[in-house]
């Protein structure tokens, strides 16, 4: 069987690493080998924020670089479409496996059907019902094409039943990013807080510990345009955590270019860089961010890959957004997440909450550390099925 596994930003490589290793643990011990193709897309092109994701996570290089890179969501699709193409006349797999719900995902999915080619997307049946959010648009289409869906939760079964998916397409598998933050939990718990802020600090601020304790901090990151294209919206985010968080204790905040850029435009970058207990940190890798989720005492956030991981590790988790496509995560499913949006009254009101309730790990059924390896079953006995 030959596999063409595709990821194009950073969410994409946390979930496919995983499923690599379950095709090479696979074939160690099967006279049935698996070839794999791994493609990447290029649609997040910083090397920065790439790069340094392959090497910590052990993914070998993409066999195959698209180089599509940026541009607006048409052109991104449009070009992924046109070059990966190419690579599927030319390699002609069984099955292609997309993970997450970024472009490359409706892209591949697409170009995938209109060549006959059986197509596999884990983390199927995510829904958030909003439509503004390209990222629903994605969803929603592969998963309406595809061939297997693969669900993290039993939530997202639900919701592809709802929109008449047969039962026969939807395997529940857990929650294939729970394998690779159990894979490198004890890896991330031995590095160091204090040198994850000096190797990635965007200001000069010193960090100091007091003796072996852990720091009492908050982390925060930002990057939706719903949250930082606006100055009504983005500028009272600020104002909380300069005249409320920071005074109270130390806010890390790991910055994305994109609100970097906007902080900048609205004149609000150099009151955050001179505040003394605002760290403000270049975007981090897999293990430096795995770590400080580990030890902050509340996440502010509008990442949904945090939501889940702040779950399993049980930080209080402020989610910066009006809807989740991840509501397993939430409060009154058991999760760690309380959605707030940007209203900050409401922001204010779960923060003092959240600061009382303490770590409260969770691991809903199924996020034990082999979807992976359910995953790479399902694909291999659909296809002994047929």
């Amino acid at each position: 069987m030959k596999i063409i596994s595709v990821v194009g930003a950073r969410p994409n490589f946390m979930k496919i690493a995983p499923f690599i290793k379950a095709i090479e643990a696979h074939n160690k011990v099967s006279g049935d080998k698996v070839e794999h193709i791994l493609v990447h897309t290029g649609q997040h092109y910083d090397d920065r924020m790439s790069r340094a994701f392959f090497e910590e996570l052990g993914i070998p290089d993409a066999d195959i670089n698209l180089g599509i890179g940026s541009g607006t969501h048409a052109e991104q699709v449009g070009n992924t479409m046109i070059e990966f193409e190419k690579v599927l006349k030319e390699n002609k797999p069984d099955w292609v496996v997309i993970v997450g719900d970024v472009n490359a995902i409706l892209a591949c999915s697409v170009t995938a059907k209109k060549e006959h080619i059986n197509c596999c997307h884990i983390e199927a049946g995510l829904r958030s019902g909003d439509m503004t959010m390209p990222e629903e648009i994605n969803r929603l289409v592969a998963d309406r094409i595809s061939d297997l869906l693969l669900t993290p939760d039993r939530l997202s079964s639900e919701n592809l039943r709802k929109e008449g998916v047969p039962e026969s397409k939807i395997k529940f598998t857990g929650n294939i990013m729970i394998d690779t933050l159990e894979n490198n939990r004890k890896k991330a718990a031995g590095m160091s807080i204090t040198d994850i802020i000096k190797q990635n600090a965007v200001n000069s601020n010193e960090f100091k510990m007091n003796g072996n304790e852990v720091p009492d901090f908050a982390l925060m990151t930002l990057h939706r345009p719903s949250n930082v294209d606006k100055k009504e919206v983005l500028g009272p985010i600020v104002r909380f955590m300069l005249d409320e968080v920071c005074p109270e204790r130390p806010l890390l905040w790991t910055i994305h270019p994109r609100t970097r850029k906007m902080l900048d435009y609205f004149g609000l970058l150099d009151e955050i860089m001179s505040n003394k207990n605002l760290f403000v940190l270049e975007p981090l890798g897999y293990l430096e961010m795995l770590k400080l989720n580990m030890h902050a005492r509340v996440i502010l956030t509008d990442s949904g890959g945090l939501q889940e991981e702040c779950t399993v590790l049980g930080t209080p988790c402020l989610t910066l957004r009006w809807n989740t496509e991840r509501p397993i995560t939430l409060t009154e499913h058991g999760g760690a997440s309380v959605l707030v949006g940007n209203n900050i009254a409401h922001i204010r009101e779960e923060y003092h909450a959240a600061l009382k309730k303490g770590r409260k790990p969770v691991s809903p059924e199924l996020w034990d550390g082999h979807t992976a390896e359910r995953c790479l079953e399902e694909i291999l006995n659909y296809k002994a099925a047929l």
